[in-house]
């Protein structure tokens, strides 16, 4: 509540209660509300007191140590992970020296030539599936009509 609402409740009360009991209700208001205080105090030592008798709060207390994450080292995972990502193959490798570049240039045209078959590989599936699919879409030829063989032969007809 705000000082507008407090004041407004005391304007009310004076009104209601009159200037003589005021006091004497806003002292017995202000008992009431010490002793709930004091209850709700009590209680919450008390349900405190029966976390510790049931190990609940060293429970709770390992759950908090073991979601912080300096104790995972996911800082340190952070930051490497923010190294890989500013990583250049070719600029760290020139710094180690020419035989690092060399293999860095080797293995930059090995993922080249495999990207390349991967995509021709593609391609080519992709046409494939094409072709079956238009063969699929084409009406089936309606079926010839054969020739209805008679029940008799030609020779006991006559």
């Amino acid at each position: 509540m705000g000082w507008s609402e407090l004041i407004l409740v005391g304007v009310v009360a004076l009104i209601v209660v009159g200037p003589k009991d005021l006091p004497v209700m806003f002292q017995a208001l202000g008992k009431m509300t010490a002793k709930v205080r004091r209850m709700a105090r009590e209680f919450s030592s008390a349900m405190n007191e029966a976390a510790d008798a049931s190990g609940a709060s060293d429970i709770a207390s390992d759950l908090k140590g073991m979601s912080n994450p300096k104790n995972f080292g996911m800082d340190a995972l952070k930051d490497a992970a923010d190294q890989f990502d500013k990583w250049e193959p070719g600029k760290q490798a020139k710094a180690m020296g020419p035989e690092t570049a060399k293999l860095a240039q080797e293995r930059a045209e090995a993922a080249r030539k495999i990207h390349e078959a991967t995509k021709a590989k593609q391609e080519a599936r992709r046409a494939e599936e094409a072709a079956v699919d238009t063969a699929e879409a084409l009406p089936e030829p309606e079926p010839v009509p054969q020739p209805k063989a008679d029940a008799e032969p030609a020779e006991k007809k006559a």
